[in-house]
């Protein structure tokens, strides 16, 4: 009786723990491939999870933000969306790589032409964007979420320090120190790209290597053991094999 009681107070627990943190879940988010170094390039991912039960999610829009603008910006294709990338003027001219740029992405608009994010179903929009800003820790994107049956939910509030997260969040990529193996800007953006394939590669590598290392162990051990039974063995037989010899001359 004890055990059942602490059993289902364990399951509602739990289930309220999944029902207060499911929202955090339920937000548009932006997550780098890897790292998103200041001053380099970097491979990002858009979450997006479809909230509602009886309509897909047909549209999204990602503005770039304004006062940190970048001038490489190129969205990896996705089958069952197209893609719009829109650029604007800017007043004051970045220099990226020695050159002048006179205007930078301001929005990407993805539009599906099938089905859509279903419901129950989440989908990823990756892009590979750059230089990322040295003088900020973060990069806020506003983000447009547009339903099958028409409704709108704006991704755009701005958190406040101290302050409690706003039910509509803007996503925000927060972006770390760079280190002297970092591009700092002199990389393209398809080396961000390359540079993820080339740590998962990497990462199933040392995977591969750790399991012949763990192999090599247990099979030593395996003949180790092997080795001593039939060392006994040897050793049981000569015992017996002499006291044969001793009653046979008796």
């Amino acid at each position: 009786m004890q055990a059942s009681r602490i059993a289902a107070a364990a399951a509602v627990a739990g289930s309220a723990v999944l029902v207060l943190s499911s929202p955090a879940f339920a937000h548009v988010s932006v997550q780098p491939d890897g790292t998103a170094a200041k001053g380099g390039y970097a491979l990002v991912n858009f979450r997006v999870p479809n909230e509602r039960d009886d309509a897909s999610t047909t549209k999204l829009e990602v503005s770039f933000p304004t006062d940190h603008p970048l001038a490489s910006v190129m969205p990896e294709k996705i089958a069952g969306w197209k893609a719009t990338v829109t650029r604007t003027k800017l007043a004051k001219p970045l220099e990226v790589h020695g050159q002048k740029i006179n205007e930078a992405v301001s929005k990407v608009t993805w539009t599906a032409d099938g089905k859509g994010i279903e419901p129950g179903y989440i989908q990823r929009f990756p892009v590979s964007m750059g230089a990322l800003p040295e003088d900020t820790d973060e990069l806020v994107f506003k983000a447009v979420q547009t339903y099958s049956g028409g409704e709108v939910v704006r991704w755009i509030e701005v958190q406040e320090d101290g302050a409690e997260e706003p039910e509509n969040p803007a996503p925000v990529l927060a972006l770390s120190a760079a280190s002297e193996d970092d591009h700092h800007g002199g990389a393209t953006a398809e080396d961000a790209s390359d540079e993820s394939e080339d740590a998962k590669a990497a990462s199933a590598t040392t995977e591969a290597a750790d399991d012949s290392s763990g192999g090599s162990d247990t099979t030593a051990r395996v003949l180790g053991v092997v080795g001593i039974v039939v060392g006994a063995a040897g050793v049981a037989y000569g015992v017996l094999a002499g006291r044969r010899r001793t009653t046979s001359d008796a």
